[in-house]
């Protein structure tokens, strides 16, 4: 058990944070997204609602605390503990300050006990020289609902096509250990893959005789569970094992190109990856992302999602983002060509891999090892590395009168950072990983509805709160390692992209300015799901998917307030405010789209990147999508009167017949969640 000691809270302090009523935000939808998203069965057969959540989230992350200390015979104060987890759960249930996404899910749940914190990580990434080691790792963290970053450096095998005359059985089993060491033995059917000494950065193993390979599995999915099977522990639904095959075929075809000299091994890499990211988010996983990293010279790379010249691609492309590494100074001569990318078709994102090993924030000097990215670039991180994120929500620490207060916008501070800190003190179950997070305890504390502030305090004001609550989260770091006896964290502070969490408060996602103001906001739900009897019940209106069989659209109006709209800000001031949020307070990454307009801005990307690419670490840019370019949008933007029509036809939903429900995800990879799926 990696939990050994649990925290219980007294029954009064559970009386008063379930006495907290939630302000979902968004009409309503906010309170959707939480019921499909992170309510689990309780064990007693009935549902979580809010206050529910809340308690597990509470006594699982302070267990984990409990159970370091005394580990590690270190002072323990059950009284100072009681009133510590009262406080942190009523900011936690009036939404100051949340857990990540896959925090509300997993924390305190019978699996992170019994398997570690991998699950409870936002973000991975691996160097692919060990290319069969990376992939083995790679799926396992994506079936946790861990966002895989890699690179495609991989210096390839010898080309021996491999032996098909001899093969063994290979019974794979129905577990996620089971599906990854199948992946691994394939791998090893065509790269010798026993380990000796790296020379160079090669592993030579790579260049010894076809003997070495394994022989060619005839794999047995008998004992992988029908699709529709309950995953116990882990939770969720089983997809059976047609996931699994279809990868196993995609990985024999991509490795006989590959041998055959039909592709090189930056594609190699990046074909095997999509396609494991591919079979996860089938397989009904939590949701996960991919990024791809290559080098800015390579034209393999640059391709990868020119689907004209790779139509093969199409279906396991759209798994990863793709993004050039600037390494050394000449990559940046490359900026005109990147720029007349991004401007066809926003590819590829962009990072900067000097910034990011010399600073912290921008012109503290903080050096750093990391050389990858996760999936949304917030968070540089080495090989086998992960971290942890907490999100406050600045526009939702107000005093009684609904004014804001820098004192409970602080507290959310130390609340987040106690989360984040805290859940590094878990290990996870790979030993590789624990290494890494043992040195660094890389954690970050994101800010979340950056655009609502600004627009509320100003861009002068905003620059000095920034730096304070940077202060407060290294202050309270620094002590909550001290007590801990380990390591202060190498990096503490981020601007994550958000998602379905500032959707649950209310407030914009990241740093990003919202789409419109009044708008159709629409949730895909499965027909056969528990949560859609419940908005059909409840005459929330909705629609059959046009792109899915057995889907729902359900469509709720949502008002942003008064935040611009990102068509009426410039793309110039985007790159400036990510600037101002990597300058005074990530000395992680900011997560950033730059949205531009293609007719007005499209020819002037190069002097964006070229005057601002030296003073950030990540970019990706996209243009503004067209209004109604594709049916079911997920935002559609709507008149005023368009937006108070549907809201006097919205009523309250009733949640009393809701169960049976242990939360589901979102399948797909987007710019404003930049999340995907699996399970055991």
């Amino acid at each position: 058990m990696f939990v050994q000691h649990k925290f219980v809270l007294n029954s009064e302090h559970i009386k008063k944070i379930k006495a907290v009523k939630p302000e979902f935000g968004f009409n309503g939808f906010g309170e959707v997204t939480y019921y499909r998203t992170y309510s689990r069965q309780l064990e007693n057969g009935g549902q979580e609602h809010w206050g529910d959540t809340v308690v597990r989230v509470v006594q699982g992350v302070i267990s984990i605390r409990k159970s370091h200390l005394l580990n590690n015979y270190l002072q323990w104060d059950e009284n100072y503990w009681q009133n510590y987890a009262l406080d942190f759960g009523l900011y936690l249930a009036n939404m100051r300050f949340l857990p990540p996404g896959r925090g509300l899910w997993a924390m305190g749940t019978k699996h992170v006990d019994r398997v570690g914190s991998a699950a409870l990580n936002n973000c991975g990434a691996v160097d692919t020289t060990d290319f069969i080691a990376a992939a083995d790792w790679t799926m396992d963290m994506l079936m946790h609902g861990v966002g895989v970053g890699f690179n495609t450096v991989w210096k390839g095998c010898t080309k021996v096509s491999s032996d098909t005359s001899s093969s063994v059985k290979f019974v794979v089993q129905d577990s996620r250990e089971g599906w990854v060491s199948s992946l691994r033995y394939l791998l090893g059917c065509y790269i010798p893959h026993s380990k000796k000494d790296y020379k160079d950065g090669v592993c030579e193993d790579y260049y010894v005789k076809e003997t070495m390979r394994n022989k060619m599995p005839e794999f047995d999915y008998s004992l992988v569970r029908p699709a529709g099977a309950v995953i116990k522990g882990f939770g969720g639904i089983a997809s059976g094992p047609d996931p699994l095959i279809k990868l196993h075929e995609r990985v024999h075809v991509v490795m006989k190109r590959y041998l055959k000299g039909e592709i090189d091994e930056v594609r190699c890499v990046a074909d095997v990856m999509n396609s494991i990211g591919a079979c996860v988010v089938a397989g009904n996983i939590r949701r996960s992302a991919q990024i791809a990293l290559g080098n800015v010279h390579s034209d393999t790379f640059l391709n990868l999602k020119n689907y004209s010249l790779n139509p093969e691609r199409m279906e396991i492309g759209w798994m990863s983002n793709n993004t050039v590494m600037l390494e050394k100074d000449e990559d940046f001569l490359r900026i005109p060509d990147i720029a007349e990318r991004i401007r066809d078709n926003g590819e590829p994102g962009i990072f900067n891999l000097i910034n990011i090993q010399k600073f912290g924030r921008f012109t503290d000097e903080m050096p750093d090892k990391a050389t990858l990215s996760n999936p949304c670039s917030e968070i540089p991180l080495e090989s086998y590395e992960l971290c942890n994120l907490a999100e406050v929500f600045p526009t939702r620490c107000v005093n009684r009168d609904g004014e804001l207060n820098d004192a409970v916008l602080y507290q959310a501070i130390k609340y987040a950072t106690f989360y984040a800190s805290t859940v590094s003190l878990l290990a996870t179950h790979r030993p590789e990983t624990n290494a890494v997070i043992a040195r660094n305890r890389r954690i970050g504390v994101s800010l979340s509805g950056v655009a609502d502030w600004m627009d509320k305090i100003g861009a002068a004001y905003l620059s000095r709160k920034l730096r304070q609550c940077y202060k407060i989260v290294r202050a309270e770091n620094s002590l909550l390692a001290e007590q801990a006896g380990v390591p202060k964290s190498i990096r503490v502070t981020t601007i994550k992209p958000s998602g379905t969490i500032s959707q649950l408060a209310g407030v914009s996602s990241g740093m990003h300015f919202p789409t419109f103001q009044y708008a159709i906001r629409r949730i895909r739900v499965a027909m056969n799901s528990p949560i859609a009897d419940v908005l059909v019940q409840n005459g929330v209106p909705h629609e059959k998917d046009v792109y899915s069989d057995n889907t729902y659209v359900f469509e709720f109006p949502i008002d942003q307030g008064c935040t611009r709209k990102a068509t009426d800000v410039s793309a110039w001031e985007q790159f400036s405010l990510l600037t101002m949020l990597q300058r005074h307070y990530s000395d992680n990454m900011v997560s950033c789209t730059v949205y531009f307009d293609k007719e007005r801005e499209g020819n002037q990307i190069e002097q964006m990147l070229g005057q601002y690419i030296h003073l950030i670490k990540s970019v990706s840019m996209l243009p503004h999508t067209e209004a109604g370019a594709y049916a079911q949008m997920p935002y559609e933007g709507i008149t005023k009167e368009q937006y108070e029509e549907r809201l006097s036809n919205l009523k309250a939903i009733d949640w009393s017949s809701f169960c049976n429900s242990d939360g589901s995800d979102s399948k797909f990879c987007n710019n404003e969640s930049c999340d995907i799926s699996f399970t055991k």
